[in-house]
């Protein structure tokens, strides 16, 4: 009984520690809930409504957009496909599929078409950048498709090395695993 009373009181000790824990964090709960709606809700509620009257004046402007002049764009690409033009001149024909001989060209008509449509305010890529660089690529790449080997079975002696090993492999992994199974009495 003893026993019980000290537990007891103990118990009701640290109940009385955390519902004074708990009712401290309630009212400073309250309290912050109280204050934030009297400075937040103020600031919230003063929109406009669709009966005041609206001085266009006060609203602050965007600064304007200047809007892609294409013409200046379309000039820009195809300076920069001359310069292309000029470099892949230096590069043999036979060598225009093979991408190591002028990528550093290829890199600075791709920067040069980004930086030129970026600088008067056109997205890049879009679609004139685009349709200018899939002529450029019709131009001097039209004829570089993959070209895949003809694939062919390996000799029939290989082929059925491949296949027997993991169904052997498979077999000798299930025959253990039942041999050890049986022996486990031993084994333990």
């Amino acid at each position: 009984m003893h026993l019980n009373r000290v537990c007891g009181t103990f118990i009701h000790d640290v109940m009385d520690t955390n519902a004074l824990a708990v009712l401290k964090l309630l009212v400073v709960g309250i309290l912050v809930c109280v204050i934030l709606s009297l400075t937040v809700n103020p600031w919230m509620t003063k929109g406009l409504s669709a009966t005041e009257n609206i001085n266009v004046e006060s609203i602050p402007r965007r600064p304007s957009v200047a809007l892609c002049n294409e013409t200046q764009l379309l000039w820009e690409m195809e300076m920069c496909g001359e310069g292309f033009k000029q470099e892949m001149a230096y590069v043999d024909p036979q060598n225009w599929c093979n991408l190591t001989h002028f990528i550093s060209e290829y890199h600075l008509f791709s920067q040069c078409t980004e930086t030129n449509a970026e600088r008067i305010n056109c997205y890049w890529p879009n679609p004139l950048v685009e349709s200018y660089i899939i002529r450029i690529h019709k131009h001097f790449f039209f004829n570089c498709t993959l070209q895949q080997g003809i694939l062919v079975d390996p000799p029939d002696d290989t082929l059925t090395i491949l296949i027997l090993i993991p169904v052997f492999l498979t077999l000798a992994m299930i025959a253990l695993v039942v041999w050890c199974s049986k022996r486990s009495d031993i084994l333990a």
